[in-house]
C-alpha cells in the first residue's frame, strides 16, 4: 500500500518524465514554448484555473493514461500539442475558449508547416476538450480524459472552487453553494463521461466518491440553510413576543452609563482636589515663611488670593463627591400606587425586612410596575447626576479663575511693589 510521500515522489517522476519528453522533441518544445511566452503576455492574472499549472497537470495525466494506452510516437505528439494549446482560448475570451483555442492553435502550426491530417488531429482534440464535439478515436478519448482530469482528482473540491471564483470574476456568475453543488453534480452526471478504457478502469470509482461527496455536500447545505431558517423564524416569533428583552437592555445599558458617568465626575473632582492640596502644601511650606520678610511683604495679597482660590475649589470639589442622597417620605398608600422607588435604599433602609421582601413579592408580580419601579431609579440617579455635573463645572470654572487672577496679582505685585505691601 502507497503512502502520501510515495504518491508524491510518483507524481514528481511523472512530471519529470513528460517534462524531459518535451523538452527532448524537437516537435513539442517549441509548441510549449510559444505557449508559455503566450501566457505570460496575455492570459489575465484572474485566470486562476485554467492557466499553464492545469496544462502541466493535464500533460501529467495524459503521461499516466499513455504508459497503458501506448499512443504511437507521432500520435503521442499530437496529443502533447493539443493539450499544450487547449486552454490558449483563455487569451483572447472567456465565453469562447474552444474556437479561440483552435484558431491560435492552426494559426502556429499553419506557420510551423505541420501536416493538414496532423493540424485536423489537434483540432478535433481541442474541439472534443470544449465539448465542441464528441470524440471518436482513441487519441481524441484520451486528451479529452486528461484534461478533465480534476472529476477524478482527490483535490476536486479545491479545483472546483478555483472555477467558481474565475467564472464569477469573468462571467459574473456569483453561485450560491447550493447553485454551485447542484452546476457541479450536473456536471458529474449528465455531461462528463470518461471515454479511454484506462480512465474508466481507475478513474471513474474517485469520480463516483467525489459525486457522492457533492450529494452529502448538498444535503448537509439545505439542512443548514432549513436550520438558519427555522432558527430566524424562531428569532422573529421570540421576539415578537418576548418585547421586553430590548425593554430589559435599554434599562441595563442606561444604569450602566450613569453609574459609569457618575464615576467619571468622582475621578474629575478628586484630581482637582489633589492638585488644590498640592498647591497648598507648597504655598505654606515654602511661601507663607517668607511673607515675614520686610522685602517679601508685597507678596502677602496675591497670596491670600491663590490660597482662597484654592481653598474655595477644594471645598467645591469635597461637595461634589459627597454623597447626595434623594430621600422622600411616602406611606402604604404610596407603595400601593407605585410612587416610590422600592430598589433604591434611601427609601427602604427604615423598612422591616419582612415587610420589604412582602412589598417586593408585589412589585414582581406586575411588570409595568417593575419597569415603573426602574424608571423611577434612572430618573433620579439623573438627577443627582445633574447636579454632581453642575457642582463639577462650578468648581472647575472657579479653579481656572483663581489661577488667572493669582497670576495676574503675583504679576502686578511685582510690577507695582510699593502698592501692594502692607
Amino acid at each position: 500500500m502507497k503512502n502520501k510521500k510515495q504518491d508524491k515522489e510518483e507524481v514528481k517522476n511523472d512530471s519529470k518524465s513528460i517534462e524531459e519528453k518535451i523538452n527532448a522533441d524537437k516537435v513539442t518544445k517549441p509548441a510549449f514554448d510559444y505557449v508559455v511566452n503566450l501566457f505570460k503576455a496575455k492570459l489575465p492574472t484572474s485566470i486562476i484555473y485554467h492557466n499553464l499549472l492545469h496544462t502541466q497537470r493535464c500533460l501529467e495525466r495524459f503521461e499516466e493514461i499513455n504508459d497503458y494506452e501506448k499512443l504511437d510516437v507521432t500520435e503521442e505528439q499530437l496529443a502533447i500539442i493539443a493539450l499544450i494549446f487547449a486552454n490558449t482560448g483563455y487569451t483572447q475570451s472567456y465565453k469562447t475558449v474552444g474556437s479561440d483555442s483552435v484558431s491560435i492553435a492552426e494559426e502556429y502550426l499553419k506557420e510551423n508547416d505541420f501536416k493538414k491530417d496532423s493540424i485536423k488531429a489537434i483540432s478535433q482534440c481541442i474541439e472534443c476538450i470544449h465539448a465542441l464535439s464528441v470524440p471518436k478515436t482513441k487519441l481524441e478519448n484520451i486528451v479529452t480524459d486528461a484534461y478533465n482530469f480534476r472529476v477524478a482528482d482527490k483535490n476536486f473540491d479545491e479545483y472546483s472552487d478555483l472555477i467558481r471564483r474565475e467564472r464569477l470574476l469573468h462571467n459574473k456568475e456569483d453561485f450560491t453553494d447550493d447553485q454551485w453543488f447542484q452546476n457541479q453534480i450536473n456536471y458529474l452526471t449528465d455531461r462528463h463521461v470518461f471515454y479511454s478504457t484506462y480512465a474508466l478502469k481507475n478513474w471513474q470509482k474517485r469520480k463516483q466518491k467525489n459525486l457522492t461527496k457533492l450529494l452529502k455536500s448538498k444535503r448537509k447545505d439545505k439542512e443548514n440553510e432549513k436550520k438558519e431558517k427555522r432558527k430566524a423564524r424562531y428569532k422573529q416569533k421570540y421576539k415578537n413576543e418576548s418585547p421586553e428583552r430590548g425593554v430589559q437592555t435599554l434599562y441595563r445599558v442606561a444604569l450602566r452609563n450613569h453609574i459609569k458617568l457618575s464615576d467619571i465626575a468622582d475621578t474629575k473632582a478628586n484630581i482637582l482636589l489633589s492638585v488644590n492640596a498640592i498647591i497648598i502644601s507648597l504655598v505654606l511650606a515654602n511661601l507663607i515663611s517668607k511673607l515675614s520678610d520686610p522685602n517679601n511683604r508685597f507678596l502677602i495679597i496675591p497670596t491670600i488670593i491663590f490660597v482662597i482660590f484654592a481653598i474655595i475649589s477644594m471645598i467645591m470639589s469635597i461637595a461634589a463627591t459627597r454623597p447626595n442622597v434623594t430621600r422622600r417620605e411616602f406611606d402604604k398608600e404610596d407603595i400601593k400606587e407605585n410612587k416610590v422607588n422600592l430598589i433604591f435604599f434611601g427609601n427602604f433602609h427604615h423598612m422591616e425586612l419582612n415587610k420589604y421582601k412582602e412589598t417586593i413579592r408585589g412589585l414582581l408580580e406586575n411588570k409595568e410596575d417593575v419597569y415603573d419601579t426602574l424608571t423611577m431609579d434612572l430618573y433620579y440617579l439623573g438627577v443627582v447626576l445633574d447636579q454632581k455635573y453642575k457642582l463639577l463645572r462650578y468648581t472647575y470654572i472657579v479653579f481656572m479663575a483663581g489661577m488667572i487672577i493669582s497670576v495676574l496679582a503675583f504679576t502686578l505685585a511685582f510690577i507695582y511693589r510699593d502698592i501692594f505691601t502692607l
